[in-house]
């Protein structure tokens, strides 16, 4: 006998139930993602104050166009810029190092891939707090180890170049451990087999981990160097309280465009005007991400050719 054939509700249910499933995070997500998103481009478009929410006045892309004329909004797309590289290329160049590392049996491992996660686990404020007692000009202890091999005191605060040296190490304190760890569970993926046939052919150590481990890689560089490139665009919280200032200095020598945005809707008020630096910043993050994606296709191409 044939079974019994389901009925129209069972059928009904067995069609939609997957949408049932996954609709609580697509309803989390157009309440606190999609919604926000659209409405800041929306307030972007109006003159809007922090003082009188309700008055919004309608000024269309005169907020954008503000923005490219303001002098410090291209200091502060010019801060994110060198911030980000100062802290992204030496942090994932370390991160892949110790990653290389601990890949090897060595002892206590477990205790030094934990203790890896430690910056990453301590708040930004607590890290931010301390650096600028490091780095501070009389009593820090940067300048005294400096002072100790016959180097002047750096004003760490002061200095275009010094201060965004100084925050970016904040940057680089608190997320090289992550990413080590991202690359040795990279590592970790790669066949065995690669590396015994490598040592068969008589390679060294150093041609194993750039033929070998750095192809292998790929993938995992790419998605730490997206992640990297979108954190450094929406750099806010080691500036911010390095100094306690939203200027990013007396002379704005390291405010970030996640600063700029804050001065602009909680220092002067004008809450369009901090919407379209957040619209520009959505922008820049888009594009930074696809010029990723572009060179690392290019790459991959290239490479299917050979």
């Amino acid at each position: 006998m044939a079974p019994p054939r389901p009925s129209a509700a069972r059928r009904a249910w067995r069609r939609f139930s997957p949408y049932a499933y996954i609709a609580p995070f697509f309803t989390l997500f157009a309440a606190f993602g999609l919604f926000p998103l659209i409405y800041t481009a929306f307030v972007s478009l109006y003159r809007v104050e922090l003082q009188t929410p309700g008055d919004m006045q309608w000024r269309g892309v005169d907020n954008y166009t503000a923005l490219l004329q303001d002098d410090y909004f291209w200091l502060a797309l010019r801060n994110t810029f060198t911030i980000g590289v100062l802290s992204t290329v030496p942090q994932l160049v370390m991160a892949l190092g110790l990653a290389h590392l601990l890949n090897y049996k060595l002892r206590g491992r477990t205790f030094l891939r934990t203790a890896m996660l430690l910056p990453y686990a301590t708040s930004v404020a607590a890290a931010t707090l301390v650096f600028a007692q490091l780095f501070g000009h009389d009593f820090g202890l940067v300048n005294y180890v400096l002072g100790l091999v016959g180097i002047d005191p750096i004003d760490w605060q002061t200095g275009t170049v010094a201060s965004q040296v100084a925050v970016s190490s904040i940057v680089i304190w608190r997320w090289t451990g992550y990413n080590a760890l991202i690359y040795l569970a990279g590592m970790q993926s790669i066949p065995a087999e690669l590396y015994e046939a490598a040592e068969m052919d008589g390679a060294s150590r150093w041609r194993q981990f750039f033929h070998v481990t750095l192809p292998g890689l790929r993938p995992t560089i790419v998605f730490t160097v997206v992640v990297s490139t979108i954190g450094a665009t929406q750099l806010f919280g080691e500036p911010l309280l390095f100094e306690g200032s939203i200027s990013g200095g007396i002379s704005h020598q390291y405010q970030t465009l996640g600063l700029y945005m804050y001065e602009q809707g909680w220092g002067f008020f004008h809450l369009g005007r901090a919407a379209a630096v957040a619209w520009v910043m959505f922008l820049l993050i888009v594009v930074l991400v696809g010029l990723n994606a572009l060179v690392a296709r290019h790459r991959s191409r290239k490479e299917a050719v050979r």
